[in-house]
């Protein structure tokens, strides 16, 4: 079988569906009669093409990519990736016969997995990841009134559309609610994030007296609501002056967030990080006591993930794959979006009382050791079998 696979971002380029397309063919490398082309942007003005075991390759097509800003992807570099993406295929179409196409994002990737379908015959899939969803990002109100016909041509066209949290796929069917959707929740590597507070970084021990948030590696973006996280460092810090914030990642809002911190007089208090590559953020994991998350919208947060298998107690709005990992009361606490007195509310009950955050972290942990990318890719195997071999039986088929 052989798999013509679609993303633009794919790291160190983008979030988590970069990393989520980096995990699920890590898992295909496995599988020797899997072969996969995933066509992807590249970081610089020149062509690259990877191998991931011997029957993985990645191709890296120059976008106009600005290195300073790896976490975010423009519309014009977008459309960039659209059209050179799409001739690239068409190249790679006349090397290689392909069984189907897998998409992540219904745009720009969908839109060229439909044009493939329609000019050379090859069936498609979509993956849902978040922004591609109308009613996703406040950010692109406006664009996406013009752009949910097309995403209902483009779902309508596929032989399955699948969502990686139900509440994922919940805002999609309000652009389509006759739509057949299915759901495949990212997965977690639990080898390399996993317990145990306090963990040196760089071999610097820190200070056992210090209570350390994190809220992950992911783009520091206004849609993930850390200006109230802020807010909330404001109010604690008078009363609990060792709390500290850990900020890893980079983007739009990075800078907004820098000064807000200077305005509230807590940057003593809280550390931007900047980028840090994957492979390097689980001892960030580690060492902190608690993750926090308030977000506007999410589809199923690989930061929140990485948290859960690194045995953290939970603190997030109810958005998007949350409730399918975070239990109130149980490994952490869901708060109001948009309400700092309310996180900083939930964050005290857990800097005063330790047992309860040990039982939080046990029940994450415990919690994480149930999901793995090896399942995550077997439920994609098997739609891929199936449209290979029974096209109408795949759920999510139109």
């Amino acid at each position: 079988m052989r798999i013509l696979f679609f993303n633009y971002e794919y790291p160190p380029l983008g979030g988590g569906a970069g990393n989520a397309t980096y995990y699920l063919l890590k898992e295909y490398a496995k599988i020797p009669d899997l072969k996969v082309d995933l066509v992807t942007s590249s970081i610089d003005a020149e062509y690259h093409r990877e191998k991931m075991g011997g029957n993985i390759s990645i191709h890296r097509l120059p976008i106009g990519k600005n290195r300073n800003n790896l976490h975010f992807q423009s519309q014009k570099e977008m459309l960039t990736y659209l059209f050179k993406a799409y001739f690239f295929s068409r190249k790679l179409i006349k090397e290689n016969e392909y069984d189907l196409s897998h998409s992540f994002f219904t745009f720009p990737c969908g839109l060229i997995s439909l044009f493939l379908k329609w000019q050379k015959k090859i069936p498609f899939i979509v993956s849902l990841r978040g922004s591609d969803v109308p009613g996703y990002n406040e950010r692109f109100a406006l664009l996406y009134f013009f752009l949910k016909p097309l995403s209902r041509l483009i779902w309508k066209k596929s032989l399955a559309v699948i969502a990686n949290s139900q509440g994922l796929k919940d805002l999609a069917l309000k652009t389509n609610p006759k739509q057949k959707i299915g759901v495949i929740c990212n997965g977690i590597d639990t080898d390399q994030f996993n317990g145990g507070s306090s963990t040196p970084i760089m071999g610097v021990e820190l200070p056992p007296d210090k209570f350390i948030i994190t809220t992950g590696a992911s783009r520091i973006t206004a849609r993930k609501g850390i200006k109230y996280l802020l807010e909330a460092m404001a109010k604690l810090l008078p009363e609990y002056s060792n709390v500290h914030l850990k900020l890893m990642g980079e983007g739009d809002e990075k800078e907004n967030l820098e000064k807000m911190s200077k305005e509230l007089g807590i940057e003593k208090n809280v550390e931007f990080v900047g980028r840090v590559p994957r492979e390097d953020t689980a001892p960030f994991y580690r060492e902190a006591n608690i993750f926090v998350l308030p977000s506007f919208n999410e589809g199923m947060s690989n930061a929140m993930l990485e948290a859960l298998a690194s045995g953290l107690p939970l603190i997030a709005t109810d958005t998007g794959g949350t409730k399918e990992l975070l239990e109130d009361g149980k490994n952490g606490f869901i708060i109001q979006m948009k309400n700092s007195e309310d996180i900083a509310e939930k964050i005290k009950r857990l800097i005063d009382n330790p047992e309860l955050r040990q039982k939080m972290a046990e029940e994450s942990r415990k919690k994480a050791l149930e999901m793995s990318w090896e399942k995550v890719a077997e439920n994609y195997l098997d739609i891929y079998r199936k449209i290979q071999c029974h096209p109408e039986l795949v759920e999510g088929s139109n």
